[in-house]
C-alpha cells in the first residue's frame, strides 16, 4: 500500500474468521503470519478478542498499525457470523480502518486450493435446519471465478454446475450428510477441511491493496438464507438453525 512515499508497503492485515466451531485469528502481510486457531465451540466471544491481542503481539503491531481488518462474513452460524462481524465493526471504528468482508465459502476453496492443491471446489457447510450452504469455485491463476454462487439448499436438491469439470467437495456438510458427496460422484471430498483465519488473509490481501476495502458500516454479513430466527414453537421443540 502506498504511504505516500512513491513506494508500495506491504499491507498490514488482521483477519479471523467465526462462521463455524472452528475460531481462527491471522495477522501479517504476507510473507509470514501470526496465527491461532481453536475448536472454539459456543466460546467464539470469549475467545476472539484474546487472540487478536495475542497476534498483534506476535506481530508487535498495535490496531493502529494495521491498513484494514478482513473477517469471515459468513454463511455460517448466525451467531458466528454476527460476532465476527461485530467484532471487526468495533475494532475498525476505534482504529479507523476499513473492513473487508470476505465469503466464508471462498474461504473454504481457497483453504482446499492451500492445503490439497484443488483448483475445482464445491464448498459445503451445514445450515442446520436440514439444509447446506453451497457454493463452486475455480482457481483461475491466482484468483478464484465463482461456478456457483453461494446458497442454502436441502441436501437432496445440491447440484454440481454443469460443466464437466471433476470437483473436490470441501467442508463439514459432507460429514454432516455422507451421502452428498457419493450422489454428486465427486472425485474426493475433505469434511476435515474449515474456513480458517490465514485463508480470510491470503484473499483479502490483493484487494485491500487494490482499493475494495470498505467503511466499517458497510461491511455486512452474508446471510444467504432470509430466514435466520425460530419461532417460539421451534425452540420449545428444540429446533435449531
Amino acid at each position: 500500500m502506498d504511504r505516500g512515499s512513491g513506494n508500495i508497503c506491504p499491507v498490514k492485515l488482521l483477519a479471523f474468521d467465526t462462521s463455524t466451531h472452528w475460531l481462527s485469528v491471522a495477522c501479517g502481510s504476507g510473507a509470514t503470519w501470526a496465527e491461532r486457531a481453536e475448536a472454539a465451540g459456543q466460546a467464539h466471544s470469549q475467545r476472539l478478542l484474546p487472540l487478536i491481542d495475542e497476534v498483534l503481539a506476535e506481530c508487535g503491531w498495535r490496531l493502529a498499525d494495521l491498513d484494514a481488518i478482513a473477517f469471515g462474513a459468513g454463511p455460517g452460524s448466525f451467531t458466528g457470523v454476527r460476532i465476527a462481524c461485530s467484532v471487526a465493526q468495533g475494532l475498525a471504528l476505534g482504529a479507523d480502518l476499513p473492513l473487508l468482508p470476505v465469503c466464508t465459502l471462498e474461504v473454504l476453496a481457497q483453504a482446499a486450493w492451500r492445503d490439497q492443491h484443488e483448483a475445482h471446489i464445491f464448498a459445503c457447510l451445514d445450515a442446520r435446519m436440514r439444509e447446506v450452504y453451497v457454493a463452486a469455485y475455480c482457481r483461475d491463476g491466482e484468483s478464484w471465478t465463482t461456478a456457483a454462487a453461494p446458497a442454502v439448499l436441502p441436501p437432496d436438491a445440491v447440484r454440481l454446475p454443469d460443466d464437466g469439470d471433476p470437483w473436490f467437495g470441501a467442508g463439514d456438510g459432507f460429514a454432516v450428510y455422507p451421502q452428498l458427496a457419493s450422489r454428486l460422484r465427486l472425485r474426493v471430498h475433505d469434511a476435515r477441511i474449515v474456513p480458517d483465519a490465514r485463508c480470510v488473509a491470503e484473499l483479502a490481501l490483493p484487494r485491500v491493496a487494490a482499493g475494495e476495502a470498505v467503511d466499517a458500516a458497510q461491511a455486512l454479513p452474508i446471510y444467504v438464507r432470509h430466514r435466520i430466527a425460530l419461532t417460539a414453537a421451534e425452540r420449545a421443540s428444540g429446533a435449531r438453525l
